[in-house]
C-alpha cells in the first residue's frame, strides 16, 4: 500500500502555500477526502459540510487579503472521545452507539474550530481509549499504512489514537486531536513515523471528553513535524510557547538506563543508539543515568493504577446493563478497578506524590531525558487478534515507557528516529511537569539534526 500524502511536508508548510495563493484550502480538503476514502476503519463519522465551510472561509480570507487564522482551513481529525456540536460521541464503543448528539463543542474542539481548522470527522480508537495496540472489534482496526509500505505483514497501528494517527500518516488530516493516558498519542506516533506531543496534563481542558483516567488523561495532538506540534499545542492550550534559544551543543540530556532500555527489539536498539551517537557528534551532552524510581512502577500499579480505579467509577453502572456490548479485553481491564478500595486509591495518590518528587530531584540539572518511545516496532497484527495472551503482553510492552511520563505528570514528545527503509522507531524526549517549552525546544533541535520532519520520511 502506498501512502497518499499532500505535497507540503506539514501543516505550517501547507498554510504558507495557502497564504501565498499557491493552492486553495478547498482543493487541499478534497485531496484529504480522497485519502480518507482509501483508508477503511479510520473515520467513524465525517463532518464534510462543516469542514468545507471552514476551508471556503479560509479561501475567502486569502482572496480578500485578510490574514489566515492559525490553522488556515486545513483538515484536522478528532478522536471519538471529544464532543463536537451536533454529533454523537461514542468512544468507538457499541455500548455508546445510542449516544445523543453533543449540545456543543468541548473546549479542545472549540479552540481548534476558532483557530480555523477544518474539522473532518471523528476517528476510530481502541474502545474507550483503553489499549496501546489500536485494535477495535466493533468498527475494525485501521491498518498501519507506513509499515504496509515497507513489508507485507499487516501490523498494529498503535493506540489508543489509532484512527487519528492513520489520518495524519495517509494525508486525510494534517493533525489529529487525541488523548494520552499512558501513551495513546505517542505510541501510534512512534509506530507510524509521526510526531506526538503529550503536554503537561493541566494545560489543556478535558471537559466534554469521555474519560479513561481523570488523573492521567491528557488532550493533545499528533502531527507531521515538531513545529506543527508547537502550533497545535499553542492552540489547544491557549498559550504561547517560548522555546529556549539554545543550540544543540548547549543541551544537557539524560539517558535513563533503568527500565527504559530493557528488552529493546534489535531495530529499536539500533535506531536509538544511532540517534544518540548523532546527537553527541552534533555537540549535545548525553549522560547515562540510573533512575531507580522507574523500577518501582510495576509494583506501584500492580492493582491496575489510576486507569482501573477511575474507569471503574465511570463505567460500573453501564457495565451492569451493557457488558455484552463492550470489547471483552477492555471490560476485563476496567473491572480490575472494582477490587481497589478507597484506601488503596488514597495510598496510590500519596505514593505518586512522593515518586514524582524523587524523580524531579534525579532529573534536576538536565534539559530533558531521552528514551525509546516504545521498545518494539509495530507488532504483527494477526497474533494480537487471535490471542489474549499475546495481546496483553504486547499492550504492556507498548505502554511501559510512555506511561512513566503520565505517572510523572510530565510532558513528552515522540519523533521518528529511524532511517529510510526501516520500520518506524520513535525517540521520546521528556521531562517533568511544565517543562513543555523546553521539551519542545529540545525536540526541534533534535529534529533539525536527525532530519525527520514528516511521516515515513
Amino acid at each position: 500500500m502506498s501512502l497518499t500524502r499532500p505535497a507540503a511536508a506539514d501543516l505550517i508548510s501547507a498554510r504558507a502555500a495557502l497564504a501565498s495563493g499557491e493552492c486553495s484550502a478547498l482543493d487541499l480538503l478534497a485531496a484529504a477526502g480522497a485519502a480518507a476514502a482509501k483508508t477503511p476503519h479510520v473515520y467513524l463519522r465525517r463532518f464534510d459540510a462543516q469542514a468545507a465551510a471552514a476551508a471556503a472561509d479560509a479561501d475567502a480570507r486569502v482572496a480578500a487579503g485578510a490574514p489566515l487564522p492559525p490553522l488556515g482551513g486545513l483538515a484536522v481529525s478528532i478522536k471519538d472521545l471529544f464532543d463536537v456540536a451536533g454529533m454523537p460521541t461514542t468512544a468507538a464503543s457499541a455500548a455508546m452507539a445510542d449516544a445523543a448528539p453533543a449540545a456543543g463543542d468541548c473546549p479542545a474542539v472549540a479552540r481548534l474550530r476558532a483557530a480555523g481548522a477544518a474539522l473532518v470527522g471523528h476517528t476510530n480508537l481502541s474502545e474507550f481509549a483503553f489499549s496501546g495496540v489500536g485494535i477495535n472489534p466493533h468498527h475494525g482496526t485501521p491498518a498501519n499504512p507506513v509499515t504496509a509500505a515497507l513489508d507485507a505483514t499487516p501490523r498494529a497501528p498503535g493506540g489508543s489514537t489509532s484512527g487519528g494517527a492513520v489520518s495524519v500518516a495517509t494525508g486525510s488530516a494534517w493533525a489529529a486531536l487525541g488523548s494520552d493516558t499512558g501513551g495513546s498519542i505517542r505510541i501510534p506516533a512512534a509506530l507510524q513515523g509521526l510526531v506526538g506531543f503529550k503536554n503537561t496534563q493541566s494545560l489543556t481542558p478535558l471537559d466534554g471528553a469521555v474519560p479513561l483516567s481523570t488523573t492521567l488523561d491528557t488532550a493533545c495532538a499528533i502531527t507531521r513535524s515538531v513545529r506543527d506540534a508547537v502550533l497545535l499545542h499553542e492552540v489547544l492550550a491557549a498559550r504561547t510557547v517560548r522555546v529556549p534559544a539554545r543550540p544543540l551543543g548547549a543541551l544537557r540530556l539524560a539517558l535513563p538506563t533503568t527500565l527504559m532500555l530493557d528488552d529493546l527489539e534489535p531495530a529499536v536498539a539500533r535506531a536509538f543508539e544511532r540517534t544518540v551517537a548523532r546527537l553527541r557528534a552534533a555537540g549535545a551532552t548525553v549522560e547515562e543515568i540510573t533512575l531507580p524510581p522507574l523500577a518501582e512502577l510495576a509494583a506501584i500499579n500492580a492493582q491496575g493504577g489510576f486507569a482501573a480505579a477511575e474507569s471503574w467509577a465511570w463505567h460500573r453502572a453501564r457495565l451492569e446493563t451493557r457488558a455484552d456490548r463492550y470489547d471483552p479485553r477492555v471490560a476485563l481491564r476496567i473491572r480490575r478497578g472494582a477490587a481497589m478500595s478507597a484506601a488503596d486509591y488514597i495510598d496510590l495518590l500519596h505514593t505518586r506524590r512522593d515518586w514524582i518528587a524523587r524523580m524531579g530531584g534525579a532529573l534536576a540539572g538536565f534539559d530533558a531525558a531521552l528514551s525509546p518511545t516504545v521498545p518494539l516496532v509495530a507488532p504483527p497484527l494477526a497474533p494480537l487478534l487471535a490471542s489474549d495472551e499475546s495481546f496483553f503482553a504486547t499492550n504492556g510492552r507498548l505502554l511501559r515507557n510512555p506511561s512513566a511520563v503520565n505517572f510523572l505528570d510530565g510532558c513528552a514528545l515522540s519523533l521518528p528516529c529511524h532511517d529510510d527503509g526501516e520500520l518506524p522507531v520513535g525517540l521520546m524526549v521528556w521531562g517533568p511537569a511544565f517543562a513543555d517549552d523546553t521539551v519542545l525546544g529540545v525536540s526541534l533541535a533534535i529534529e533539525r539534526t536527525i532530519g525527520h520532519a514528516a511521516a515515513g520520511s
